[in-house]
């Protein structure tokens, strides 16, 4: 049983015309994986805060963070990490564009995409049910299990 403490995330499901907002998930071009924009949450601040930091830091992005919407879990066994992800409905505020010239202050997000309901369901995304989410009408939360990192 690993020592290490849980990583609480939180990450924005934004769907502005139709599309999705999704950011690369590694750096470098490590892999193709995409996902929402978010990330780990600093002590001493609520989820939301955090949630609206980070969207700002990876996109530019001012958003008005809504309800939560998903929980996830992914783990990396090999080296003990674990984290959890709490999703939340956003809205922009403001314009929706992000500059090219936009860069993420940690280096990590250099890509940016909106894709429609189809041309998500043809990228590499996580979680799995990220899209689903993202599509549906329904204001209930969900629950994706414990899963694997991949890249």
């Amino acid at each position: 049983m690993s020592s290490k403490a849980v990583r609480l995330a939180a990450r924005a499901v934004i769907v502005h015309k139709d599309r999705l907002l999704l950011v690369n998930a590694w750096a470098n071009e490590r892999s193709n994986l995409l996902c929402a924009p978010g990330g780990g949450v600093e002590l001493g601040a609520s989820l939301t805060d955090n949630l609206a930091r980070e969207v700002e830091e990876e996109t530019g992005l001012t958003v008005k963070v809504g309800a939560p919407c998903l929980v996830n879990e992914f783990h990396d066994p090999g080296i003990g990490f674990h984290q959890v992800e709490v999703f939340f409905r956003c809205s922009i505020e403001g314009s929706p564009v992000i500059p090219r010239s936009w860069q993420d202050p940690e280096r990590i997000v250099d890509r940016h995409v909106w894709a429609t309901e189809a041309e998500a369901s043809k990228l590499h995304i996580k979680p799995d049910s990220l899209i689903s989410i993202a599509f549906s009408q329904t204001q209930e939360i969900s629950y994706d299990p414990l899963e694997r990192i991949v890249m």
